[in-house]
């Protein structure tokens, strides 16, 4: 059995293959550990030995928390601060308050060491053994659980770490080299880097061990920020590649199907419990190669994902200035929305219910019910502090919402020169189908598909995910930037990949590489990543055109990394497109009328069972759709048509853009 795993805020979602048929299960989450819900579910599911395919919150959720193993850093003597000190830019320019956060490493526990390797490689000053081990017997004083090693140039030459590593290993330490993590030039993003891996592997360690030795675990694979697949005990060393694990796998489970439907372009919706993530696909699914994790700088591949705070478990409430609010803070699984029965926070989800959006006994085929009596009266009392009607209230806890998530898709679309009109929107994860009509409508977006089961897609992405590895070496061209001469330097990192692959490789198998380049004029501070081709230089100049509004042949270049992305492709489950057209609705997917707001006013409202539904057919808003893993709300200004892929395509009527 090929069971998928991904751990959400709310629930932790399931899709598993038994006997040849896709099916989704969703249990609460166990914020307290993970692992309960993860366990919880693939004991309920296998009978006998599996292979699982998890995406994991917990690297993410160690670093947001500080809830790392207590680290220290190994750095050549004098740049003991770099991890302090940064970079010269802050988070919030104008404000005159403003202080750093705290960094987990106290000054006491980075250690300076004397050897250095020069700008070329070279050594120019060796390394000494005895010092390096009065630093361990310090560390041992500490109570130390992990060791990041970041010590200059080591991406040209290893030989200064490897020693340092060799010599902790045998201590017995868990410990992280920067020449593993990111062979890179850029001091402080290295250390960085290096330092949140050091600081989380021990945390993932312990987990990833949790589920791999569970007896219905045959093989575990965990999903990958850049939205491939790894082998479990990979993750657990570098945990730093999966904090973005979860989001990473709904981008890919959407790109996969809209593939398949017809799509290439495509803005991806996904909105869970606590937070929404939006990424844009023209063709290809987008990458860049560091991201901002809490007041850390994660230089590693990374699907472009944009998150906002903003999800069904989102908070609302009244500010000081007496303006509503909601969001980032969330209720999470546990206590969760008020209507969910434990929690004393009103949230977006709490607002759907009131509204009627969300009815209240068909969450997950009636096998959660919700407790519409909890919300009535703080509803009411929110709507008195804002001086407003409670239905009101609800409707502009939706709207904030629903502008925070406008914002975050404009961020990805119009502000980097695309514009949402000539892209489909597709939405997914428990509450995206509930809110997605009203962001398209904002946005200009024509067409929103709705895969079948939204509420477990970035489960389905890890299931169909690559396994993929990714490799990078710093070179500094400047000089020879020819096609051949550029070709040569990817040898070395292209042989590791191989290597790498090479117990995993079947003649079944289809394994290939890309090759990239980080590229920017000389004098910049910034590359942009280009695909090698031989016309590589035309298309940096285009990228930049693009990505800044202008270009510059005239200018030197400058290639500062060389990096590729090994693939295999994994065997993905076939979606068969359903061959006959039904235009009658079946009697048994219409389920009765309920009372919805929209725009302040009442609404007879259409429900419908989505899995009785058949290819063709087609409903006018007002109505609802139900299903196991989410809710589909069709506002009186739109209609929906089921097409062959069983995906629910909705559209705008004429006279509603």
């Amino acid at each position: 059995m090929l069971i998928s795993v991904d751990t959400g805020g709310t629930f932790t979602d399931f899709v598993y293959i038994e006997s040849g048929k896709m099916k989704v299960l969703k249990v609460p989450s166990t914020p307290g550990d993970p692992s309960k819900a993860v366990l919880s579910g693939i004991n309920s599911i296998a009978d006998e030995s599996s292979n699982i395919f998890h995406g994991s919150t917990v690297a993410v959720n160690a670093l947001l928390e500080g809830k790392g193993a207590k680290t220290t850093l190994i750095v050549n003597k004098g740049f003991e601060d770099i991890i302090e000190i940064g970079r010269q830019t802050r988070d919030r320019l104008y404000d005159l308050h403003y202080r750093r956060p705290q960094i987990p490493i106290p000054s006491e526990l980075r250690f300076g060491i004397s050897g250095r390797i020069d700008s070329k490689g070279n050594e120019i000053e060796p390394i000494n053994e005895k010092e390096i081990l009065n630093t361990i017997a310090e560390i041992d004083k500490l109570g130390i659980e992990s060791v990041a090693v970041i010590l200059l140039f080591s991406f040209l030459n290893q030989s200064h770490e490897r020693y340092v590593g060799k010599l902790l290993e045998e201590k017995g330490y868990n410990y992280t080299l920067s020449c593993d993590v990111l062979p890179e030039f850029r001091e402080y993003e290295r250390t960085s880097t290096t330092f949140v891996n050091a600081y989380i592997s021990p945390v993932m360690k312990k987990y990833v061990s949790r589920i791999k030795n569970f007896h219905l675990t045959k093989k575990l694979s965990i999903m990958q920020s850049n939205g491939g697949q790894v082998d479990s005990d990979s993750a657990a060393d570098f945990p730093v590649k999966t904090i973005l694990s979860g989001p990473a796998g709904g981008v890919t489970g959407a790109f996969e199907l809209a593939k398949v439907s017809g799509y290439e372009k495509i803005i991806t919706f996904d909105m869970g419990g606590t937070s929404t993530d939006v990424s844009l696909i023209n063709g290809e699914i987008p990458f860049r190669v560091d991201t901002k994790i809490s007041s850390f700088i994660v230089k590693t591949p990374v699907i472009d994902i944009h998150t906002v705070g903003a999800g069904g478990g989102s908070i609302a409430k009244i500010d000081k200035g007496g303006a509503l609010k909601v969001g980032p803070e969330s209720a999470g699984a546990d206590p969760g929305p008020l209507c969910y029965g434990k929690g004393n926070n009103l949230t977006v989800t709490d607002a759907n219910l009131f509204l009627g959006r969300l009815p209240a006994d068909n969450l997950l085929e009636g096998k959660f019910k919700l407790h519409r009596e909890r919300v009535n009266k703080p509803i009411e009392e929110l709507a008195k502090k804002a001086r407003l009607k409670p239905v009101e209230i609800a409707e502009g806890i939706c709207d904030v919402a629903n502008a925070s998530m406008e914002r975050a898709i404009r961020k990805i679309s119009v502000e980097r020169g695309y514009d949402p009109a000539e892209f489909t929107l597709v939405t997914f994860g428990g509450a995206g189908a509930m809110h997605s009509a009203f962001l398209a409508k904002q946005l200009n977006i024509s067409k929103i598909i709705v895969p079948d089961n939204p509420g477990v897609l970035s489960a389905f992405g890890m299931l169909v995910a690559d396994t993929i590895h990714d490799y990078s070496l710093t070179v500094m061209l400047q000089d020879d930037i020819s096609y051949e001469g550029i070709k040569k330097l990817f040898t070395p990192i292209e042989k590791k990949a191989k290597d790498r692959f090479h117990s995993i490789i079947t003649p079944d198998s289809k394994y290939y590489i890309e090759r990239f380049l980080d590229m920017r004029y000389r004098g910049q501070s910034y590359e942009l990543v280009v695909p090698f081709t031989e016309n590589f230089k035309c298309s940096f100049h285009k990228e930049h055109e693009k990505m800044y509004g202008y270009s510059n042949k005239e200018r030197d270049i400058e290639i500062v990394n060389i990096r590729i992305r090994a693939k295999i492709i994994t065997k993905k489950p076939q979606i068969t497109p359903c061959k006959t057209r039904v235009t009658e609705i079946p009697e048994k997917a219409y389920i009765g009328k309920s009372r919805t707001i929209f725009d302040g006013k009442e609404h007879d409202t259409k429900l419908f069972l989505r899995k009785y539904l058949k290819y063709g057919n087609r409903i006018s808003g007002p109505a609802i759709v139900l299903e196991y893993s989410s809710t589909t709300v069709i506002p009186p200004y739109a209609q929906l048509e089921v097409d062959q892929y069983r995906n629910l395509v909705i559209t705008f009527r004429n006279d509603e853009k």
